[in-house]
């Protein structure tokens, strides 16, 4: 691109000078159009953003200007574009007329750019966005914050506004943005949304190119974060699973009693609601993670406590990507058993019959007691307690389905089980919801019954999480059980 405006932003590659020259020039003659920037992670949009604020302040020294771009927070999101646009300004050797005011803005000459916080509670009434106004993230951009108190900043100037992000679902900013702009687009032939998703980077930079390639094989093509980071598509709820990835999840390997030797083990354990017994005041007790499960409860009684082991095995051979291949091998389903007498049962199956190298467990609410003495009988190094949250439940749905899409995790053979039954009516039935900040939960309706089996899947990849797949070499016996040398 041989533009003044391209000549001007030599940092940049031509898929980002193209978005640049339109918002300069937009921004230059005052022509106020709404610009979307959508491009796969790493491509290099903060750095087209820092460019084109540095040209804009430099042809506006001289003129008591503000550009305004907020973030979802300020530290560090917003933070850390101060601080690109900061360097840009000293590479470009314009230091003698620049300064940073108050923490937040940046300025040159007389011309300033500000950095702000879009979060909700943030205070930001007051300023205006004579220069540009731009949206970092919008994604994750509240939308009521952003139309009552960020976009009347560029009602005065008829200013130039730019949202940049990656997608996530129909309902975000970014995605209203988008829409409006094709819809524009399509009535006047001004172009004013810029895609472009991890091939258009990977044909300039082979390494980026490879290491996507790694992302799609460690994640799965149809992976939520995939979609939305590198291919540049929106997701939207529904079933967790679709019948391809349940097929792969399908194994062939048949269910087992114990352990066989030289072989690792790991196990899963999502804790139903029960009498405490002894271990603690006896009474009505929900769920561990009711509050996180949409639908977890079981008409007419608690959860079941849900027991899942797999075998970790070693990548299959040229696998590209080097991670342990789990079997599930065993399920054991408790209804109704006082955790006292369930603690003396679980010590005996991880620790001496399965000899577990790890153990997920959920540590919520009831499960907390529970998961603690577990590490005291098998060992610390040996119980991992997870605590559901928002956070904590979305990275083990994350974690479930880029192991199935990898085709990392298989469930033992069809053996007309009630068991098995159970977990193939709960896969089949499982849900997905996705929230904003790119979090999801996973569930099954509460009409439809209950989510142990899934929880308890999904503990068991938490389990391998991290693990070398080789056996230990046994060097001596714990004092409580077998585990802790196996």
């Amino acid at each position: 691109m041989n533009s003044p405006t391209s000549r001007a932003l030599p940092r940049l590659r031509p898929y980002q000078c193209l978005a640049g020259r339109a918002i300069i020039e937009s921004a230059l003659n005052g022509r106020g159009l709404t610009v979307t920037v959508v491009m796969a992670r790493q491509a290099g949009k903060n750095e087209l953003s820092a460019q084109v604020e540095m040209l804009l302040l430099a042809k506006n020294a001289r003129r008591s200007l503000d550009g305004v771009k907020c973030a979802p927070t300020f530290s560090p999101q917003a933070r850390i574009s101060l601080s690109r646009l900061w360097s840009r300004i000293l590479e470009a050797g314009l230091d003698p007329l620049a300064s940073r005011e108050d923490g937040h803005a940046v300025r040159l000459g007389r011309a300033r750019q500000l950095f702000l916080s879009a979060e909700p509670a943030a205070n930001v009434v007051g300023h205006t966005a004579s220069l540009l106004l731009e949206i970092d993230e919008a994604q994750d951009v509240d939308r009521e914050k952003f139309d009552r108190e960020f976009r009347p900043m560029a009602a005065p100037a008829n200013a130039t506004t730019v949202y940049y992000g990656t997608p996530w679902d129909d309902t975000t900013l970014l995605e209203q943005a988008v829409a409006l702009n094709l819809e524009m687009e399509r009535r006047d032939g001004v172009r004013r949304h810029f895609q472009f998703d991890w091939t258009a980077v990977a044909e300039l930079n082979p390494e980026y190119g490879r290491f996507v390639e790694g992302e799609r094989a460690r994640l799965g093509e149809n992976h939520p974060l995939f979609l939305t980071q590198y291919a540049l598509k929106t997701v939207s709820g529904g079933c967790l699973f679709s019948a391809g990835q349940r097929a792969q999840l399908q194994g062939k390997q048949p269910r087992m009693a114990g352990a066989a030797e030289g072989e690792s083990y790991v196990a899963g354990l999502d804790v139903g609601g029960q009498e405490l017994g002894e271990m603690g005041a006896a009474g009505p007790s929900m769920g561990p993670s009711t509050a996180l499960r949409t639908g977890s409860g079981r008409a007419g009684g608690h959860d079941l406590t849900v027991l899942t082991v797999a075998r970790v095995a070693a990548p299959a051979s040229g696998a590209l990507m080097q991670e342990p291949r789990l079997e599930v091998v065993e399920h054991m389903a408790v209804e109704g058993e006082k955790h006292d007498e369930l603690f003396a049962r679980l010590v005996d199956v991880l620790g001496r019959v399965w000899r577990v190298r790890r153990l997920a467990v959920d540590a919520t609410g009831l499960g907390e007691t529970l998961a603690r003495l577990l590490a005291k009988a098998l060992g610390p190094s040996v119980v991992q307690p997870v605590k559901f949250t928002a956070e904590s439940k979305s990275r083990l749905g994350y974690n479930l389905l880029a192991a199935v899409n990898g085709g990392r995790l298989k469930v033992y053979a069809a053996d007309g089980s009630s068991e098995y039954c159970e977990l193939w009516r709960q896969v089949e039935l499982a849900r997905a919801a996705y929230r904003p900040s790119r979090t999801m939960n996973f569930y099954v309706d509460a009409s439809s019954g209950h989510d142990d089996f899934l929880m308890s899947l999904a503990l068991v990849v938490e389990a391998a999480r991290d693990l070398d797949p080789r056996p230990r070499v046994a060097r001596g016996r714990s004092a409580h059980t077998d585990t802790a040398t196996s």
